[in-house]
């Protein structure tokens, strides 16, 4: 699949990154600032620009893939539908009982710690029927109270619908005939079911998935269908491709068919470039920190697979959905740093995004940010910031740093400033020993590596912080996310219920639960543009012990001869790694997972390291460093850095897409791909 122009795009709260790759030729990167309004605008934005600034007609682009925020959005500012939930006789309030374990149990603000705004009661509505526990039919359903039910929900002002029955995991006849009721009486309204969207048992999280997903379906339909005319209008023929949070690509029709699979899409993206730039590095075992303008998200990737998750968080409230293992905090470029009611010093998690931005962009913003505080201490060169794209002001910068932090702590404005950086530097060092250390996992033996616009110039400090001797700094840091959609497979997924204790497992039953959700992956697949590229298959098992609440996702070996044990042996290992401790009791399987992946459509290589003809050492500055000194530092020009390159820090690597910090104390060279490789001395 060779053509002429493959473009990615990533979103994110500050920019949005443009990479575009071209058989023989080096990438094109941009980056636009976003524009929060419309997200979509700044993608057609970033076309003309493609097509004026990089000459590449419109028209030659095959390949067009999306990391989108729109779904992730859509609930954190809720803007999301109107949803009406039907279900089972009694079940109305389960969405807003949830579980019984209340972390703001003494906050006297009484703030909901189950997602109620996605279906207030009067939305809620009751069905007359009941599946049993084995998947029997107790009560048949009583056709009228749907067509009941669906009715007072619109009147009340349902824009969507959720329809969530007990035990339709194990049987969705129930919950597929209420369809066909409601979508008959309102065929213009989206309808998502529970046993499509999770069929997998524990009800109060079956139904919060559920109603996110039809919460958003109607806001991500309408992006994703104004975006592909906006494509076509421009003259890109290309089909659209959205990244879900699983870390791969699906076609645009079908990621509006299941839209909740679109939360965090961005940070999966950033994940999959990292996983691809420390394979062409040499090196298997990393720790991802993606700094942005307004959070940084921090990933794994061991043995050269990023960490996942069955099941993530968007704002506190659970979403059971296979996603990237990614653990975002709010520490970017454009947090705000603020003094507490103590006299502390604290920084985010309110950030001054891309508007008005950091007070050094002159938008406006007067409060200090960590960006503001990397100007104050030489870090940053004005006239070079995003590649000469924005020039800041200094002036700004030093104004805000010291009306917000140095004048009410008495310090200097540069003191105030390292104080801004030793602070968001410890947030993003605790996340990482959340992904890390809390997992079973010495971030020692690990290589850190930086992406996002502003995550290389935090990472000498965060790793001489965790202990981490050797950092992997990728061609593009700050469009990496765009390079990993490029990266990414197309994939699809689908899972089922098997409840079962491992002892009385049937293979054959089990094996029949496998070939039926690998049918369905097939079928999703088939409508790829995906041509004669071989499919990956990967199979998954949700298991725990006897008595036990909550799972590990084992991969499956369907094929051999001793899968049973194999799996026991596999989840024993599993759960001694993660808690500590794994005694030899039963076990039991809860859900089956397939995973169906095509990868080699695109990669992020370049080719060649071919370094421009530009002088490597542009100037001299003095800088802050960590431990409150001032030190002289040369300026390196990166475009102009040939393989093989050695130099040693203190020293501040330009590029157009971000600065890279090298602190006292260590070394860097360029490898033959033209990754920086940095390494403790």
């Amino acid at each position: 699949m060779v053509g002429s122009a493959r473009v990615g795009v990533d979103i994110g709260g500050t920019f949005t990154d443009i990479v575009v790759r071209r058989p023989g030729k080096r990438s094109l990167i941009m980056k636009v600032p976003t524009t929060r309004s419309d997200p979509s605008v700044a993608v057609l934005e970033a076309l003309s620009s493609i097509a004026q600034d990089g000459n590449i007609p419109l028209q030659a682009i095959d390949r067009f893939i999306h990391g989108t925020t729109v779904a992730t959005n859509a609930v954190l500012e809720r803007k999301g539908a109107r949803v009406g939930l039907l279900t089972t006789e009694g079940f109305a309030d389960v969405l807003e009982i949830g579980r019984q374990m209340r972390r703001k149990m003494y906050d006297l603000a009484l703030v909901p710690e189950t997602p109620v705004f996605l279906a207030p009661g009067r939305y809620r509505q009751e069905v007359r029927e009941r599946i049993g526990p084995k998947g029997e039919v107790i009560i048949p359903l009583d056709e009228a109270t749907v067509l009941a039910a669906a009715e007072n929900a619109v009147r009340a002002g349902a824009e969507a619908f959720a329809v969530c029955f007990l035990f339709s995991f194990l049987n969705d006849a129930h919950e597929k005939k209420a369809r066909d009721i409601v979508k008959a009486r309102f065929p213009h309204l989206e309808i998502s079911l529970s046993s499509e969207v999770d069929p997998a048992f524990r009800e109060y999280e079956r139904t919060v998935v559920t109603t996110f997903d039809a919460y958003v379906k109607p806001v991500v339909d309408r992006y994703l269908a104004n975006l592909e005319q906006g494509l076509a209008a421009a003259g890109v023929h290309a089909p659209l491709q959205v990244m879900q949070s699983r870390g791969g690509v699906a076609g645009a029709g079908l990621a509006r068919k299941r839209p909740v699979r679109l939360f965090l899409s961005g940070p999966a993206a950033g994940v999959i470039g990292a996983q691809m730039t420390a394979e062409t590095a040499g090196f298997r075992d990393v720790v991802t920190v993606d700094v942005g303008g307004t959070s940084s998200d921090i990933a794994l990737i061991e043995d050269g697979r990023p960490a996942l998750k069955t099941e993530g968080t968007i704002e506190g409230y659970p979403v059971r959905v296979s996603m990237v293992d990614v653990n975002t905090i709010g520490a970017g470029g454009g947090s705000l740093a603020w003094i507490d009611g103590a006299g502390g010093l604290r920084v985010g998690p309110a950030s001054a995004g891309s508007e008005p931005g950091p007070a050094c962009y002159g938008r406006g913003g007067s409060q200090a940010t960590v960006t503001d505080a990397s100007l104050v201490l030489g870090y940053l060169d004005p006239a070079s910031f995003a590649g000469g794209s924005m020039r800041l002001h200094a002036d700004k910068a030093l104004a805000a740093i010291k009306d917000t932090v140095a004048t009410p702590l008495g310090l200097s404005p540069e003191e105030a400033a390292l104080g801004i950086h030793r602070v968001v530097n410890s947030h993003m060092a605790e996340g990482i020993r959340l992904v890390s250390i809390r997992q079973g996992h010495d971030p020692r033996r690990f290589a850190l590596l930086p992406l996002g616009g502003a995550g290389p110039l935090h990472a000498c400090p965060l790793a001489e912080d965790l202990g981490m001797t050797r950092i992997v700094v990728p061609r593009h840091p700050g469009v990496l996310s765009a390079a990993g959609l490029l990266a990414a497979p197309v994939e699809h997924e689908a899972a089922a219920a098997f409840p079962f204790a491992m002892a009385e497992s049937d293979l054959d039953r089990m094996r029949a639960s496998i070939a039926i959700i690998d049918r369905a992956c097939a079928e999703r697949m088939a409508a790829e543009s995906i041509g004669d590229a071989p499919v990956t298959i990967r199979r998954f098992a949700d298991v725990c012990y006897v008595g036990q609440a909550y799972t590990l996702e084992i991969e499956l070996h369907a094929d051999a001869a001793d899968l049973l044990e194999r799996l026991k042996a596999d989840f024993y290992t599993a759960h001694d790694r993660i808690y500590g401790y794994a005694p030899q009791v039963p076990v039991k399987l809860v859900n089956l997972r397939s995973v169906h992946s095509v990868t080699g459509l695109a990669g992020i290589d370049d080719g060649a390291w071919e370094p421009s003809s530009g002088p490597i050492e542009k100037r001299s500055v003095v800088i802050w460093v960590g431990d409150g000194r001032t030190v002289e530092a040369k300026v390196l020009d990166r475009t102009a850095m040939p393989a093989g390159f050695a130099f040693k820090g203190p020293a501040i690597i330009e590029q157009p897409d971000t600065t890279t910090l090298v602190t006292p104390g260590w070394r860097g060279r360029i490898d033959s791909a033209g990754i920086m490789i940095l390494e403790r001395e």
